[in-house]
């Protein structure tokens, strides 16, 4: 019976894992951040971590990886599993966790869009403010999305990732509804992300945002940039814009590039046990 209890105990380390990581919020648009090397299907395991029942809970992992050209390099994995090219807010979080790190002011991160370079403007304690450069925005067509039951106009605009930007005088109480369907229309053949803005002055605009993989999400750091270029670029706006989303405000100027400021704190670190043959 010893001999058995021990074979079981033998058995039982030698399927599971442990996978430390760091969990950060920005503006309540929450990440995961672990080190992505030598793990296999991202895809299953960003699953189960970012499940908020069985798992940690998050609305994506940035899974890093060294790279002499960067200080750090990520692929973004949404709650769904499915891979993105970029979060604003997802890479100031993981900026925050190399700060934390290694006290640098000034942190390049690589990502699916390019190298996003972000700079601290303050510290308090676990919290970070940083303003990054986000690159050049591309603001597209303006088209009408029709349905049996819908017709919403909205402007393209892609920050490295692709955004369906609409104004609106009030939200409507059914954006879920509509912005789910948006996502599924053959326009997007990858999909999209979908804003609908509403514009409070020259200098504010209030957001809600419905992305890919994800669903609502309480902010978004490219979605908050998509809405303000949308807005400098029709008129409604000038640049810097004050966007307000559920979970907090962000800072958006552009001028040729687009800088993003906004807050991002760490929350905690751990460590996730999981068995590499799970398939979720």
């Amino acid at each position: 019976m010893i001999e058995s209890a021990r074979t079981m105990e033998s058995m039982t380390a030698a399927v599971t894992t442990t996978l430390a990581f760091t969990k950060a919020s920005a503006c309540g648009n929450d990440f995961l951040i672990a080190s992505g090397e030598g793990v296999n299907d991202l895809t299953s395991l960003s699953r189960r971590m970012c499940d908020r029942h069985h798992g940690i809970g998050a609305d994506g992992v940035e899974w890093t990886f060294s790279d002499p050209e960067v200080d750090i390099r990520v692929r973004l994995f949404n709650a769904d599993g499915s891979e993105a090219e970029i979060s604003g807010n997802g890479t100031r979080c993981v900026a925050a966790e190399i700060s934390s790190r290694t006290g640098k002011q000034e942190v390049a991160v690589g990502t699916g869009a390019g190298t996003k370079t972000c700079r601290l403007i303050e510290r308090r304690g676990p919290s970070y403010e940083f303003e990054s450069d986000m690159g050049e925005a591309q603001v597209g067509r303006n088209f009408a999305i029709e349905t049996m039951w819908l017709r919403v106009v909205g402007t393209e605009v892609s920050m490295g990732n692709p955004h369906y930007v609409i104004f609106v005088d009030q939200f409507p109480e059914d954006w879920r509804r509509q912005a789910a369907l948006i996502q599924t229309q053959p326009q997007f053949p990858s999909g999209t992300n979908v804003e609908y803005v509403v514009v409070r002055s020259r200098e504010e605009i209030e957001i809600r945002l419905f992305e890919r993989g994800v669903g609502e999400t309480l902010s978004s750091g490219t979605g908050s940039c998509a809405s303000a270029v949308a807005a400098i670029a029709s008129g409604r706006a000038v640049s810097p814009v004050k966007v307000i989303a559920p979970g907090g405000t962000q800072l958006v100027t552009w001028d040729k590039r687009v800088l993003l400021r906004g807050p991002a704190t760490l929350v905690c670190r751990g460590e996730f046990l999981y068995e590499p043959s799970w398939r979720i």
